[in-house]
């Protein structure tokens, strides 16, 4: 004769602790070894039913406040970065990539604050011509693409950031962008590199185009 027994002793469900304690492991394990930042809806694929990531993502955040390794919002997702107090001690033996070239780093600004945005407007707006060179290496670093073509005669390509520019000076969004002077000081430029590195794992760094 059968047992007459609850049908949730034969299977038991893990506590709330316990599976948000077990979500959290997870977000955590996924975030380290991503080599790009985390978004919330992909983390939702790989946590237990019932659990909410960004519910999640805000604990972990608040759990790794103060640590030498702390996760924030870049680029829409999520990705540990070092701590910006401990950047002075590291950069002093970790050896960081030159930065960009001005003549870079003031057309990545323009492209950030006008885009889309055409090669002969940039040229207007720096009042200089814009070499080839430039846009190739912006290009292959994967801080700009073209977003179509402008309708006008010639139809010139529009150029716009991307992703990775947000991901690299460490913005949640173009919203985060800071004043133009600040982005082509020489002094600001490196910031993204000296206290944003990506931490344990390697980040893409920027290096400077010859």
């Amino acid at each position: 004769m059968p047992l007459d027994v609850e049908p949730a002793l034969l299977n038991p469900q893990p506590d709330e602790t316990a599976l948000f304690e077990l979500s959290l492991r997870i977000a955590e394990a996924m975030i380290f070894a991503s080599d790009k930042p985390v978004r919330p809806e992909r983390l939702q694929l790989a946590l237990p039913a019932g659990a909410d990531a960004m519910a999640v993502l805000t604990a972990l955040q608040a759990r790794c406040a103060g640590r030498p390794v702390e996760l924030v919002e870049v680029a829409g997702g999520f990705a540990f970065r070092t701590a910006l107090d401990l950047a002075p001690a590291i950069t002093r033996v970790v050896e960081i990539p030159r930065r960009l070239p001005r003549v870079a780093m003031e057309t990545l600004a323009i492209i950030a604050y006008h885009q889309p945005v055409t090669r002969p407007e940039i040229e207007e707006i720096r009042g200089a011509t814009l070499s080839q060179t430039t846009i190739d290496a912006l290009l292959e670093m994967g801080l700009v693409t073209t977003r179509g073509r402008k309708e006008v005669p010639g139809r010139p390509a529009l150029w716009a950031t991307t992703p990775r520019f947000l991901e690299q000076f460490g913005l949640r969004g173009l919203h985060d962008l800071p004043r133009r002077e600040e982005l082509v000081s020489a002094d600001v430029a490196a910031l993204p590199l000296e206290q944003r590195a990506a931490t344990p794992l390697p980040d893409p760094a920027l290096a400077a185009a010859d």
